[in-house]
């Protein structure tokens, strides 16, 4: 349920992270060739990079990923309608050769290609199916996500299409969702109202072709490597449960031909599931994978030129924070909330144990994406230093020290929490680090930390799991679907229409208006002038983290990570291995 609910695993995370030319490219050495009969033979000898995924993904089913993890991977073998610019992050074609939108911005017109075929991996080949793949298949793929017997938890981002909402909420017909297959080449979709964001919309997962004849034949199992069929660059080859996962080059995709020097030369992706990432950089270390994140305590040797060019910091578009369940006793009181926020000091994190660059955040919304109001004194001040125009930290501790004893936890006696975290070395230090922040502000306070492993605690964490199932507090990181406040404190946090795993009520008896307001001014901003929308997202953002305290926003993230110098490589949130390239000879020269 949360975007790129963050498996910081990975890697690059926790501080880091853990979704055209004509001109044919040389073919590297070792490429794969395609014979007569439409197979593709992977060579003896590979280009291949080897990468640690960080976690088993939960799901490689587009309508029900939700996690990086699980989106890096659909990213590269299903296309979608738009691509992202890893640069500007504007919408371009992908499958989409190019669109038209009607005078009253309503109706979307997607012209797609005809030449991308289905194809799966048969004896180690990728191989073609036969089929290819058709507006018919992205109808099917959107009113998919939107039927409510799929059970997506990403459907809420495309209510936006009409009749979606109604068909995820059992008051309407899958039918009914204006998604329309004009003919193999012509896709026609329907909005409630106007967005300028919706071509980048068009660009995510949950609106990916989907192969309707594998789904109904093989169910659940359809995304295992035996079955599964997709149409991106790379096709899924082998999946180990919890250990390991490959893709291999997809030879028929067009953009291998029509993308000239901006694709790589990668022909093989071996994907490990090392959630430590102390144990993954030893592996890093000993040349077994070719991309690491880089633990905590190595920091100083890295800052201090122990790597080289290998060690990179790179802004990220992910914001970390800790939320509340607002539904239990323990953090139901917003000043109780509120005062736990003040008592993190974000900028002595950043600074003593995450050191990658890092920004102390005093809103959800990171400052990359349009509407964001990070950095404004008028929210939250007390998460910002007094340099930064807020009150400091020890003026924010004083104050969480008099809201606690007005809540009726003088101290914070008779508190005691639970903070939930997935299985991470960086994420159990920042827990650590701010457990004892909190009892050194209030003495007598219980603050208990738990782990689960990641597909265990998301599911926790599901609006739908048991209350008495979920911490008071948990941790999550979000990276932007597109970069725009909606997809954020809207898409993520609102209670009618959002993810909003803190389980906001309107019928709160303390907040409820708040969240009322809250509720209406992110619906509003939506269709709002520009200048409107950036003062209803500013105000939507100081309801939230400040008046509700729903969340503790602790940092912005940066990509911090080493790289071996025989890969050339994009610094993004999304991944894009179909750029990437190795100097195998180097690789393995060095190995």
């Amino acid at each position: 349920m949360q975007k790129k609910r963050i498996s910081l695993l990975m890697l690059f995370l926790v501080m880091t992270l853990v979704m055209a030319a004509c001109a044919a490219p040389m073919a590297a050495p070792g490429a794969a060739d395609t014979s007569s009969d439409g197979a593709a033979a992977v060579a003896s000898d590979p280009v291949t990079l080897d990468i640690n995924l960080g976690t088993e993904p939960p799901s490689l089913d587009p309508s029900l990923g939700t996690d990086t993890t699980s989106i890096s991977v659909i990213n590269e073998t299903f296309l979608g309608l738009t691509e992202l610019d890893p640069d500007t992050q504007k919408a371009g074609p992908e499958l989409a050769k190019d669109w038209s939108i009607s005078d009253d911005g309503l109706t979307y017109t997607f012209n797609l290609r005809t030449d991308v075929p289905w194809v799966q991996v048969k004896d180690g080949e990728v191989v073609e199916t036969g089929m290819m793949v058709t507006a018919g298949d992205v109808a099917y793929g959107l009113k998919r996500t939107c039927n409510a017997e799929t059970a997506s938890d990403y459907a809420y981002v495309l209510y936006i299409v009409a009749g979606c909402e109604a068909a995820n909420t059992g008051e309407g017909s899958v039918d009914d969702v204006a998604v329309n297959a004009v003919d193999d080449a012509t896709l026609e979709i329907t909005l409630n109202y106007p967005a300028s964001f919706f071509e980048q919309i068009a660009s995510m997962w949950i609106m990916r072709p989907m192969p309707q004849s594998v789904i109904e034949e093989y169910g659940d199992a359809w995304t295992e490597p035996e079955n599964i069929v997709t149409n991106g660059p790379f096709a899924l080859s082998e999946w180990i449960h919890g250990d390991s996962l490959q893709m291999i080059r997809n030879p028929f995709w067009y953009g291998w031909e029509e993308m000239g020097d901006v694709v790589g030369n990668i022909e093989v992706i071996n994907g490990v599931m090392i959630e430590e990432v102390s144990t993954a950089f030893a592996l890093y270390e000993n040349n077994e994978i070719d991309t690491s994140g880089v633990p905590l305590e190595m920091m100083d040797l890295a800052l201090a030129g122990e790597y080289g060019d290998e060690f990179v910091i790179a802004p990220s578009n992910c914001t970390y924070y800790y939320g509340f369940i607002t539904q239990k006793p323990e953090v139901s009181d917003p000043r109780v909330r509120r005062a736990l926020s003040m008592a993190v000091d974000r900028q002595t994190l950043a600074d003593d144990i995450l050191k990658g660059g890092q920004i102390p955040a005093n809103t959800f919304t990171n400052p990359l994406n349009f509407g964001s109001p990070a950095g404004d004194p008028d929210i939250a001040p007390w998460a910002m230093t007094e340099a930064q125009g807020g009150t400091g930290y020890a003026a924010a501790v004083e104050m969480a020290k008099a809201l606690m004893e007005e809540a009726g936890y003088p101290g914070g006696a008779g508190l005691s929490l639970t903070l939930a975290h997935n299985v991470s070395e960086s994420h159990a230090t920042i827990a650590q680090a701010i457990q004892a922040m909190w009892q050194e502000a209030f003495p007598d306070i219980e603050v208990v930390i738990e782990t689960q492993e990641w597909g265990v605690y998301l599911d926790s964490l599901d609006h739908d799991a048991p209350l008495e199932g979920k911490p008071d507090v948990y941790r999550l990181g979000w990276c932007q679907d597109y970069p725009h406040a909606n997809n954020w404190i809207h898409e993520v946090f609102n209670p009618t229409q959002g993810a909003n795993v803190p389980m906001l009520s309107m019928d709160d008896p303390i907040v409820g208006d708040l969240v009322k307001q809250f509720n209406d001014d992110t619906i509003a901003a939506q269709t709002a002038s520009e200048d409107e929308q950036l003062a209803l997202y500013k105000d939507a953002e100081k309801l939230f983290v400040d008046d509700i305290a729903a969340i503790i926003p602790i940092y912005y993230y940066t990509t911090v990570a080493v790289t071996k110098p025989w890969v050339t490589r994009l610094y993004s949130d999304d991944k894009y291995y179909y750029r990437w390239s190795v100097d195998e000879a180097a690789k393995e020269a060095a190995r």
